[in-house]
């Protein structure tokens, strides 16, 4: 077959409608025909220059693609005719949710608790100051209880500035205050305290019952405390274990290791007929 019917069989092949064995044939004339490759490699480039063509312009329709879709081409959304008029909210004072106001009302409840709180144990320190007729031991315990509140005071003030769970006050809290209201009870049945004063234990109750909320878990942002989370038990069943993977150990470790055992006792032995044959020179 001639280099004509050859290039008409490459022609095919560049239109995609040769056979294997035509495609076979052809790149065996190719590899011994200089002139066939030449014309090969040109009708290459000019159908590549055929099938390609320059990019008309094309027209913009990026409006109308972000329009359909409900974005406008600074970024925003684009707003239904119905939609009501988007909120805009200040870049100074972001929207808490819910439970983080609750927690910052509380937390300002309780400094205001605290001060009132401070503000009445200075005041009993100064009143207990101006009395005169109070006993030795009466004007001690009263400047001990001008020093708990003065204490309770500030621990409010220090829980609602520090913001830090005030679960290590609850113990003693709960104790103090359920002294005092069986206490109180007490000495307003049997009339032995005014008024005036049970009143100002209402500021120390609901300071408590602040305490309270703000230990709760749900309240706290880290969520429940650590020492209320179950520490993980150091026990393990056997069972419970993942088997771990085999190793292939080679058996010349264990001719070495053998090796070792057995050479150990010799060198003892050596170093002791050693030190016996020095001995024997000694003596001799």
């Amino acid at each position: 077959m001639g280099c004509e019917q050859w290039r008409e069989v490459l022609s095919a092949q560049l239109d995609g409608e040769e056979t294997a064995a035509e495609g076979a044939a052809a790149q065996g004339h190719l590899d011994e025909c200089a002139q066939c490759r030449a014309w090969f490699a040109a009708a290459v480039a000019v159908t590549r220059r055929v099938r390609t063509r320059l990019v008309t312009d094309m027209p913009d329709r990026t409006d109308a693609i972000l329009a359909a879709v409900g974005v406008s081409t600074t970024g925003d959304a684009v707003a239904d005719a119905g939609d009501p008029p988007p909120v805009r909210r200040s870049r100074w004072r972001p929207r808490l949710p819910g439970r983080a106001r609750l927690v910052v009302g509380l937390r300002a409840a309780l400094g205001l608790l605290g001060a009132v709180q401070l503000v009445l144990g200075l005041a009993q320190v100064g009143r207990g100051a101006a009395v005169d007729h109070l006993h030795a031991s009466g004007q001690h315990l009263w400047h001990e209880s001008a020093a708990w509140n003065v204490a309770v005071g500030a621990g409010f003030l220090f829980v609602a500035v520090r913001r830090s769970p005030p679960a290590g006050l609850l113990p003693m809290l709960s104790a103090f205050v359920g002294t005092l209201l069986l206490l109180s009870v007490n000495d307003l049945v049997t009339g032995s305290v005014s008024g005036q004063r049970l009143v100002s234990h209402g500021f120390l109750v609901v300071g408590y019952l602040v305490i309270v909320l703000l230990s709760r878990p749900g309240l706290r942002p880290g969520g429940p405390a650590p020492q209320r989370q179950p520490t993980p038990s150091r026990w393990r069943f056997g069972a419970d274990e993942p088997e771990r993977p085999l190793r292939v150990v080679h058996s010349g470790a264990y001719r070495a290791q053998a090796a070792d055992r057995n050479a150990a006792p010799a060198a003892r032995a050596g170093h002791a007929a050693r030190g016996n044959q020095a001995g024997d020179r000694r003596a001799a």
